[in-house]
């Protein structure tokens, strides 16, 4: 027999099991928010001629250059600073993948997305 009363029961459980999983994933998702847009990254070369800051949109926000830097070639000092950049964008990758997978997670269809985006995002602030 048809139970009208179970069935609206059920649907009206579903409808609010749905409802706090959205709000559930937007809380999430905040907090992704804010913990990403706080981060920066800091990154010396080896040699510690070059110290690069970024931001968390891997944009470069400060660049410190040591004295020994005017002992060599103007070439091999711009090859020094965007491979230390390249560095500080990694360091800050990877801490954008540690808020993803303490938030949303890693393996969600919204922590891959957030990852790709922000890989596209950080590839072209490198130019």
């Amino acid at each position: 027999m048809f139970d009208a009363d179970a069935d609206l029961d059920e649907a009206a459980r579903r409808v609010d099991d749905w409802q706090a999983r959205i709000e559930d994933q937007a809380a999430r998702a905040r907090d992704l928010s804010g913990r990403v847009a706080g981060l920066t990254a800091v990154v010396a070369s080896r040699d510690a001629l070059v110290e690069v800051t970024v931001s968390a949109t891997g944009a470069l926000t400060d660049l410190h250059l040591d004295e020994g830097i005017r002992r060599q070639p103007a070439a091999e000092t711009a090859a020094l600073v965007l491979a230390t950049l390249r560095a500080a964008q990694a360091a800050l990758a990877s801490q954008v993948a540690d808020a993803v997978a303490e938030t949303i997670g890693l393996d969600s269809a919204a922590g891959r997305a957030v990852m790709a985006s922000y890989r596209r995002g950080s590839s072209d602030a490198a130019g």
